[in-house]
């Protein structure tokens, strides 16, 4: 299942940490937002290692589920910085 992750950290240390660890479970697809592709023991995974790394009261991340026919009707406007092995999955 296609996951969509946006957070807001307030220090960039953590922000940095959780950048880090996302870009290895997806790609970016805004500064703070990444989407990716996770099983459900992969998602567990993922939230456990976000609540581990952020500080609950400072900040703040939401995980969006993309159903299977939500993901491919997302709509992306202009190219931007993205990485050329994901065109093939933009819809415009």
């Amino acid at each position: 299942m296609r996951y969509v992750i946006a957070y807001d950290i307030a220090d960039d240390r953590r922000r940095h940490q959780v950048a880090k660890f996302l870009e290895g479970w997806g790609r970016r697809v805004q500064e703070s937002v990444f989407e990716c592709d996770l099983s459900p023991e992969e998602l567990e995974e993922v939230i456990n290692h976000l609540e581990a790394l952020m500080n609950a009261s400072e900040d703040r991340c939401h995980l969006y589920r993309l159903c299977g026919e939500c993901a491919p009707r997302r709509r992306t406007l202009g190219l931007g910085d993205l990485e050329p092995e994901w065109l093939e999955t933009i819809v415009t």
